[in-house]
């Protein structure tokens, strides 16, 4: 293959007979879906849908895409993608960090997976090579005692993803942590890992004479200097001045929640009255210790907190707002100092921090209304400390809550306390204050998600141009724009935070000068669309369509507080918008679509 970016190799790996086969990477998939996202969703495709997540046959793939590990700025993000174990539909997960750009470095540009190995194992990639290793003695360990015994044992010019014990007990939201603390954290990703007995992959490579170089030159300095001009020019990214690069993600807090978007006590309130207490502004103010950044980033937006003393005494990576609000306000609990805590207990463990605030503030309301036995109030954070222990390990009730929000709330009874969507858990926006992204969630092919078609950008920070978020008309438009552009980045695969500074046609001219081929705008919106068709593509296949994107009832019945007073979600209205734009039949790709957009022959 003549693309420039890539490796193009591959090392697919058969965990039950342990052998590895080297590819290439087909040229055509190359143009078609780019890399990352995009090539790990059509090699899931070409494994079948029918596929179940607990088994042998299921593909587990850790990709990159062809800037990733180049000079490309935020250029740091891997992807993992499989079938997810927690919704059933497609899944991809990314992780920032330098895990990515050593994999490219190292001679690869992904690992897939397949089969189940007999023994815990792990996977070495050096100069180009994979090579399977026993891991019975890091068994059972945590993510950072796995992580430091596999950097002793290689030395320091090593990345390590692994997975800690909640993937080793198959809880349905377990992901993969890396040496920096950054997680491949949705969909169940590490629970697939567990259960091919997988604990670990360790990449060893140098930066030096490894790193890709652009295929034309002499149109790359261009292209990498207009896009580093966008970031610097950004409020939003801007080094030392924009928000994410003072505050972290962590900037959101109090923007959201002033907008009475911030979804509180499992969504009964969508104001959280003592949001203050873990907003970016706080956490900068008291216990910041370090700004650690990934791969190529100038932004800097991981924000290291360290709380030196007292029960809760911890030091975590970074604080961030998904993590922040769904122990938090979603929980109603503004301890700072026990967040900190229990984010730095879902990294240990590798869990996804996002549902395992929703399945705690499920159980809370499930406890106030006499539903299970169990006995914990809003904000009672020891108690929820020991609900995540009993999770991970599968203890009592703990055993329920490892199945996820969706499965556990109908187990207790009532499967509308748990605000998930195709039993996947939301985010720290509610669709009752910003409508778009009610629509983003219901339509998110792999479910509940912001980070699909991040709508919040217009909505809230006014990106690329203010739209009403109060107003369903326009959404469905809005939405397919966002979710088309972030598929192709996504793909590329670089972080989603360059959307707030950098457009399309930054992403067509930094790919068309890695890569070689000249694309335009219109190319990335065309390419996105073939990757959002794709997944969706594969969802109808597995079974869910129209049917399945919805929202739980209490955004569309029970309405909204603070700034965001007496407002409900209009996804009904928004939902035939979208599927117009899409030009989907309720949910449901039609073979006229599929055929233009080259996915089907």
């Amino acid at each position: 293959m003549s693309l420039g970016g890539y490796r193009n190799r591959e090392a697919w790996v058969d965990l039950t007979t342990g052998s590895v086969e080297y590819k290439t990477i087909n040229e055509e998939y190359a143009r078609k879906y780019v890399g990352g996202r995009g090539l790990g969703v059509r090699y899931m495709l070409d494994n079948g849908p029918e596929v179940e997540a607990f088994s042998p046959e299921n593909l587990l793939c850790v990709m990159t895409g062809p800037l990733t590990g180049t000079r490309v700025n935020m250029s740091g993000r891997l992807c993992v993608v499989s079938k997810s174990p927690l919704t059933g539909t497609v899944t991809d997960s990314h992780m920032g960090g330098w895990t990515a750009a050593r994999l490219k470095w190292a001679g690869l540009d992904n690992i897939i997976f397949k089969g189940k190995s007999d023994k815990p194992v792990y996977l070495l990639v050096e100069n180009g090579e994979a090579t399977l290793h026993d891991a019975s003695d890091l068994w059972g360990k945590s993510t950072r005692e796995t992580v430091k015994k596999l950097q002793e044992r290689y030395g320091s010019e090593t990345s390590v993803m692994a997975i800690g014990i909640a993937g080793e007990n198959l809880v349905r939201f377990a992901g993969f942590i890396n040496e920096h603390d950054r997680a491949a954290g949705r969909g169940g990703t590490g629970a697939v890992a567990g259960y091919k007995n997988l604990k670990a992959i360790v990449i060893k490579a140098e930066q030096k004479g490894n790193m890709p170089e652009a295929n034309n030159k002499e149109k790359f300095p261009e292209a990498q200097k207009k896009a580093l001009k966008a970031l610097m020019d950004s409020p939003v990214t801007a080094p030392k001045k924009g928000g994410l690069s003072l505050y972290g993600t962590n900037v959101l807090t109090n923007i959201i929640n002033e907008a009475g978007a911030l979804p509180t006590r499992n969504s009964l309130e969508s104001h959280f009255a003592n949001a203050e207490a873990h907003s970016g502004e706080t956490i900068r103010d008291t216990i910041l210790v370090s700004e650690p950044t990934c791969h190529a980033c100038p932004v800097a937006c991981k924000k290291e907190v360290e709380v030196k003393d007292g029960k809760y005494k911890t030091k975590v990576e970074s604080y961030e707002y998904e993590s922040a609000w769904a122990l938090g306000a979603n929980c109603g609990c503004d301890n700072r100092d026990a967040i900190a805590y229990m984010i730095n207990q879902c990294n240990e463990y590798g869990i996804d921090t996002i549902e395992i605030g929703n399945t705690l503030s499920m159980v809370m309301e499930a406890s106030e209304r006499g539903l299970i036995q169990e006995k914990i109030s809003w904000g009672d954070a020891d108690s929820m400390i020991d609900l995540i222990e009993k999770t991970v390990r599968r203890e009592g009730i703990g055993d329920i809550l490892a199945e996820g929000t969706g499965r556990a709330a109908e187990k207790f009874g009532d499967a509308q306390m748990a605000m998930v969507v195709k039993n996947q858990a939301i985010p720290a926006y509610d669709p009752r204050g910003i409508q778009g992204i009610g629509l983003g969630y219901a339509t998110s092919n792999r479910g509940a998600c912001h980070l699909r078609g991040y709508t919040v950008a217009s909505e809230i920070m006014g990106i690329p141009e203010p739209t009403d978020r109060l107003k369903p008309e326009g959404k469905g438009e809005l939405l397919k724009i966002f979710q088309d552009m972030l598929a192709f980045s996504d793909s590329l695969d670089i972080c989603k935070f360059s959307s707030f500074a950098q457009n399309a046609e930054h992403y067509a001219e930094q790919y068309s000068s890695v890569v070689g081929i000249d694309i335009t705008m219109d190319d990335v919106f065309k390419i996105g669309e073939r990757i959002y068709n794709l997944e969706r593509y594969y969802n109808n296949l597995a079974g869910f369509d129209g049917k399945d994107d919805q929202l739980p009832k209490r955004f569309l019945e029970l309405p909204g507080t603070g700034g965001s007073k007496g407002e409900v979600s209009h996804l009904p209205q928004m939902l035939q918008e979208y599927y117009q734009a899409r030009g989907w039949n309720n949910g449901v790709v039609p073979e006229k679509k599929l055929h233009e957009l080259g996915i089907v022959s």
